[in-house]
Formats: structure tokens, sequence, C-alpha cells
């Protein structure tokens, strides 16, 4: 497994890391690893996301706009 050196950690958050690191009852390291997990979005799968993209389209009312209802939205509050 890879290994991280953080390096110039600014005194109040090696404090914050400490504190929370023992309210959770963790190592120093296993709480740096659970906030960088919570912080980090993960990487998405595209074909996951497309997949969740569709799904929620298709919950969608759908709307039967005319070429007319277009060019009167288009117009619509023009003089």
């Amino acid at each position: 497994m890879p290994s991280l050196t953080l390096k110039k950690v600014p005194r109040d958050l090696c404090a914050r890391l400490k504190k929370s690191a023992k309210r959770h009852r963790r190592s120093i390291n296993q709480e740096a690893i659970v906030c960088l997990q919570q912080g980090l979005p993960r990487p998405e799968d595209p074909e996951a996301v497309l997949a969740d993209l569709d799904a929620f389209r298709q919950t969608l009312p759908t709307l039967n706009l005319t070429d007319e209802d277009i060019e009167a939205a288009i117009n619509w509050g023009r003089s």
C-alpha cells in the first residue's frame, strides 16, 4: 500500500487532527485517511453517471413544444 508524507502541516491543523483522532478512537494516520476519503470526490464511472442522468431525465415531465411555441417564447415581451 502506498505511503504519504505530509510536510509543514500547520500546528492548529495537526492539533485538530489529533483531537479528532482521539475522539473517534483512531490513530492519527487512520483519522487522516478518513478525512481524505470524506473530503475527496470518488471517481465516477462515466457509464454509471450517464445511466443516473438518463434515469433522472425519465422522471421529468415531457414537453411537446412546437416551433410556434418556441418562437412565441423567444418573442414574448418584445415589442
